[in-house]
């Protein structure tokens, strides 16, 4: 497997606190693989916080992949029928994301992506980001575990004390992750000691 010929989706979802560490995993991504087509929720791409202004996300990305930021439902769906990518990231991917995955949900250009893509049978690879993982987004956490084609990010428990329903990935693994996922593997250990 050539990794220089291979077209990689990344996805960001509103996960604003570990935005800068999921620019971080798109700029190593982008080193290893060939063509990489950022993606945003329609929430990252209209949403400044106090972790930065929407526009300056977005222009980041676009310098990081030299391509234009995909950020309506429109754009995203002929992800599918044309075949555009081997592999898509979702990273951050936000409990709320892992909901509208797990049940079928295709309202935001991210949750249309995956639907485009997984209708191509090629690995989606989830780096999750909630506050409630080992609460409410348990059972949808679990439901994805299971699924076909879907590959998880190394996580674990973020501030166990503090927040101790709250998981996070090690995006730094991420790059690692794609190419076990394009050989149908997991990366292993799934779960992680902090």
């Amino acid at each position: 497997m050539n990794l220089k010929e291979l077209r990689v989706g990344f996805a960001f979802c509103g996960s604003f606190c570990t935005m800068s560490r999921a620019l971080d995993a798109l700029e190593q991504t982008a080193a290893r693989f060939g063509t990489v087509t950022p993606i945003v929720s329609e929430t990252v791409a209209a949403t400044d916080t106090r972790f930065g202004a929407a526009h300056d996300f977005m222009r980041e990305m676009e310098r990081l992949c030299g391509r234009r930021v995909i950020r309506t439902i429109a754009g995203a769906e002929p992800i599918g029928p044309k075949g555009l990518l081997d592999a898509l990231v979702i990273c951050p991917c936000t409990g709320n994301t892992l909901a509208k995955l797990a049940h079928g949900v295709t309202d935001t250009c991210v949750t249309m992506a995956a639907k485009a893509h997984l209708r191509n049978g090629r690995p989606l690879i989830l780096a999750v980001s909630t506050n409630d993982g080992l609460g409410a987004s348990a059972p949808n956490l679990g439901s994805l575990l299971g699924r076909k084609q879907v590959y998880f990010v190394p996580f674990g428990q973020d501030d166990w004390a503090g927040k101790p329903a709250s998981l996070v990935a090690d995006f730094a693994q991420v790059p690692d992750t794609v190419e076990a996922a394009l050989r149908g593997e997991q990366l292993q250990p799934l779960l992680l000691r902090r």
